[in-house]
């Protein structure tokens, strides 16, 4: 291929070709299946659209457009609507940055001729401001869209939230007034405020199934509980605990609402003794799993240990716990007392004190518990067996550093893999905690 001809995306007459360049480019088929006598030859440049297209399919992005600068029938496959459908923006500053950016001529390419199939679509983005502000022109661009998932991902820190608010917001606007079909949206760390959400409803409400929101300061319990009034057939909300509530709660378990099946809940903590969190009445859970008995509540902490008094003082249907910083004994405690529906379990750091006494509780009443990853803690070797011995096989992942462990009188290190292994059902030795 020509240097000259390396622009990506840009549509080429067949080029003039010499005897011997024909030749190059054709493909025994003899040479590949090792037939001395099949003379059979083909030009690749008339394989049939659909093979064509097959193979675009499984090239990158790159190889792809400089593909398409091979001859007509390329280009013409390169531009063919199914090959448009998912696409990633990658938008960095280039010096900055991992990121491979999307091409600028290809990015007007899709917006001039592939707006209107554009349906499962992601940004991606590095750190820098300016990537953020070419994603939400982008998004301002897309007036011909019907999209239906929508993706805004920030690889490092949330550089959305440097963009201003009126600029993000016009942009998203946009994409939600003009969608109409949208059933997937996943915009955390973004400047998204209620007015936007109101828009979202407005034009999606049939459509919406799953709305990913945490880290949005400008949203209120009250535009999120516009969206829990309208949206009747959500299945999937993320959202920070600060704006989750009651009245949220009771939205959701309404006779109009479909079965929620995922609700992840962020509780975050910037600053030590800073926020005051408030509790959600044991009622209010009670009505959402009445409402949705499969629903899997998921809690992500990220709080220091003066922090937790307002959570598990009552029974709680969370079935999924993540704690990504230190967490007290007392508080493992009210778990195994409060948390009847817990599945899984992982505690990142706990401090200097064996915690075998919280894990019994917590395989004597958590009887759906099958996934438990442990940090930085101690337990004797001792009451880990017997806490595995009280779970029995159904702990399908148990993920526990050797440091945790400390060997006593009735186990060494040696032994104890042998036991656990015996009471698992499977060869078990400790390991990395993965993440999460």
């Amino acid at each position: 291929m020509k240097r000259a001809r390396q622009k990506v995306g840009v549509e080429n007459e067949v080029p003039q070709m010499t005897q011997k360049s024909k030749k190059q480019k054709t493909c025994s088929y003899g040479s590949v299946f090792g037939e001395s006598d099949l003379h059979t030859s083909m030009d690749w440049g008339s394989l049939p659209h659909h093979v064509v297209l097959h193979i675009f399919q499984f090239l990158p992005l790159v190889d792809r457009a400089r593909a398409s600068s091979v001859c007509r029938r390329w280009n013409e496959v390169f531009h063919i609507p199914d090959l448009w459908r998912r696409f990633e923006f990658e938008l960095s500053q280039p010096a900055t940055s991992y990121l491979k950016s999307t091409h600028p001529d290809l990015i007007q390419q899709i917006i001039k001729r592939h707006a209107d199939h554009l349906q499962y679509v992601s940004f991606k983005v590095d750190s820098s401001t300016e990537a953020a502000e070419a994603a939400c022109d982008i998004l301002s661009q897309l007036v011909n869209c019907s999209i239906k998932t929508l993706g805004l991902i920030s690889t490092a820190k949330p550089s959305f939230m440097n963009v201003s608010k009126a600029h993000f917001a016009s942009a998203l606007t946009v994409v939600f007034v003009n969608s109409k079909s949208l059933s997937s949206v996943k915009i955390d760390d973004t400047p998204l405020d209620d007015p936007s959400l109101k828009v979202l409803v407005a034009n999606n409400s049939d459509t919406l199934k799953l709305l990913k929101m945490s880290s949005c300061p400008h949203v209120s319990p009250a535009g999120i509980l516009c969206v829990a009034d309208q949206c009747h057939g959500l299945k999937e909300l993320a959202l920070n605990y600060y704006i989750l509530s009651d009245e949220l709660l009771l939205a959701l378990s309404s006779e109009k609402h479909v079965d929620l099946e995922h609700l992840r809940i962020d509780v975050v903590s910037e600053n030590p003794g800073q926020v005051e969190f408030h509790t959600i009445k044991k009622q209010s859970w009670d009505a959402l799993v009445k409402h949705s008995p499969k629903v899997n509540i998921v809690m992500y902490f990220f709080l220091y240990e003066e922090e937790f008094d307002a959570f598990f003082r009552e029974e709680t249907p969370v079935t999924h716990l993540y704690f990504g910083r230190a967490v007290s004994k007392a508080m493992l405690g009210r778990i195994g007392l409060n948390c009847p529906r817990l599945i899984e379990l992982v505690v990142c750091a706990n401090g200097l004190q064996p915690l075998d006494d919280e894990l019994i509780r917590i395989a004597e009443h958590c009887k759906n518990l099958t996934a438990m990853g442990l940090g930085e803690c101690e337990v004797t070797c001792r009451g880990f067996i017997e806490f595995v011995k009280m779970c029995g096989g159904r702990l399908t992942q148990l993920s526990i550093m050797e440091e945790v462990l400390i060997p006593d009188n009735d186990y060494s290190l040696e032994r104890l893999h042998l036991e656990v292994s015996k009471h698992l059902g499977r060869m078990w030795f400790p390991d990395m905690m993965p993440t999460w």
